[in-house]
Parts: structure tokens; C-alpha cells; sequence
């Protein structure tokens, strides 16, 4: 049966696996058709997301800390060509700018900003992605579109992300590769564990005209779409994925 998001033959690289979206993500690519490599910090969670891959395929995982260079240079060495990344790890901490600490500020932007456009650069530079290969980034509805109290180093984060995957759209276009952006609302992850307590959550979901939070369900569909074929003329692109929020 014709299927324009098929997966079959094609090796996906996705960052953050062992969670979230990125194990969502994982997942569907597997159920796809693809070769689906993952990436975490955590061996049992990254272990987890593994047992849910379709045992028929060239899966592969590794443990690894992409604020680590060694680390990232090991998966850029061990890793076959690739016609899919998905760079998604990321992480979040609420603090009003008078009580940022540039501990904090630095480690958010070695996990969301730094991190995926090293592991990206050097790929380029290995030449790991096949022909018609496709990246894309998981940056945020927050400093992109609006922005909330607490949020200055997430959204300043996710913005150059967001940024660079423009950037890198046509840099890399001479290469074949297309670069495109998600940009989720709130989706119920591991993220905001110790962030925002119940009831801030509850009351922050009053905002969203679909009456929820997103589910990572909800949004690897759409990175699907953009690893896939039925976008194959798509790239600097971003979508929303925020159950009408932004609409407010």
C-alpha cells in the first residue's frame, strides 16, 4: 500500500531517546520501517525504548552525554550513514532573570543549543548523511512564538536553535540535506519534573483551547513527516504543535 511517510530503508538518528518525545519518536520510526539508532544518557530508560524496536531491524543504541565532546565524537564514529536526524534532547529550568546563575544558564545551553548543532556539524563534516537526508530540530513554542514568566533561558535556548536550523536549511541545501523545526507547546514529559508544580500546570493548561497538554504522541507524527519523503520539497520550514495555544 502507497504510504508517502514509509520509512523503509532509511536510518534515523534520534537524540534523546530514552524519553518523552524522543522515545515516542524512536518508536513510530520503527513502526515506520526504519533503522532507528538512539541515543541517552540513562542505559535503563535508553534500554526501555530499545525493547519497544522492531527486533527485525538494524537498531542500535548508545549511552551517551551529548555536553561531552568525546561522547559526541564517539557517536559520530560508530554510527552508519544516516538519512534522518532528529535532535531532540533537551532541558528546562524556570528562574526570573534576577536569579539566573550562569551555572544554569550554561548547562541549559550546552544541552539544547550547543549540543545538537555540534552532533549536526560534525556529521556534515563526516559526511554521514546520505542523499535526500533530512534533520530536524525539536525547539519550543517558548521564544519563538511567546514566551512566560521564568522562561528567559529555556526560550533564549530554543530560539537560537531555531535560528541556526534556519541557517542550516540553506547552508546544507547544496548537500541535499533539508533542515526543519517542531515547535511544541507544553507536552507532558519528564521536562518538567520539579519545574512547575500540579497546580501551575493545571492552570496553565486552561490557556490551550483543546483543553490539554500534548502528549509525545502528538508530536512525532509531525517530525515523521519531515524525516519522510511526503516533504521532500520542505526545508526551513517550522510547525506548531500546540493545541491552539498560540491562537489566544
Amino acid at each position: 500500500m502507497y504510504n508517502p511517510f514509509n520509512l523503509d530503508g532509511k536510518t534515523i538518528l534520534v537524540t534523546g531517546g530514552s524519553s518523552g518525545i524522543g522515545r515516542a519518536v524512536a518508536i513510530e520510526c520503527s513502526k515506520m520501517g526504519a533503522n532507528v539508532i538512539i541515543t541517552g544518557r540513562n542505559f535503563q530508560r535508553l534500554e526501555q525504548t530499545f525493547e519497544q524496536l522492531d527486533p527485525k531491524k538494524n537498531n542500535l543504541q548508545i549511552v551517551a552525554d551529548l555536553t561531552n565532546v568525546i561522547d559526541v565524537e564517539r557517536i559520530a564514529t560508530s554510527i552508519p550513514k544516516i538519512d534522518g536526524l532528529v535532535n531532540n534532547a533537551g532541558v528546562t529550568k524556570v528562574k526570573l532573570v534576577k536569579s539566573i546563575k550562569q551555572r544554569e544558564l550554561q548547562d541549559i545551553l550546552n544541552v539544547n543549543t550547543i549540543a545538537p548543532i555540534h552532533l549536526t556539524q560534525l556529521l556534515v563534516k563526516m559526511e554521514k548523511f546520505n542523499n535526500n537526508s533530512s534533520i530536524v530540530f525539536t525547539s519550543s513554542l517558548s521564544g519563538i512564538f511567546c514566551v512566560h514568566y521564568g522562561e528567559s533561558m529555556y526560550a533564549a535556548s530554543k530560539a537560537a536553535v531555531y535560528g541556526f536550523a534556519k541557517a542550516a536549511a540553506l547552508d546544507l541545501s547544496t548537500k541535499d540535506i533539508r533542515v526543519n523545526c517542531v515547535n511544541p507547546g507544553v507536552v507532558e514529559t519528564s521536562i518538567f519534573d520539579g519545574v512547575l508544580t500540579k497546580v501551575e500546570l493545571e492552570e496553565k493548561k486552561k490557556f490551550f483551547p483543546l483543553n490539554r497538554f500534548g502528549q509525545p504522541i502528538d508530536v512525532a507524527p509531525a517530525i515523521i513527516f519531515f524525516l519522510s519523503d511526503a516533504s521532500s520539497w520542505i526545508t526551513g520550514a517550522d510547525l506548531k504543535i500546540d493545541g491552539g495555544y498560540s491562537l489566544k
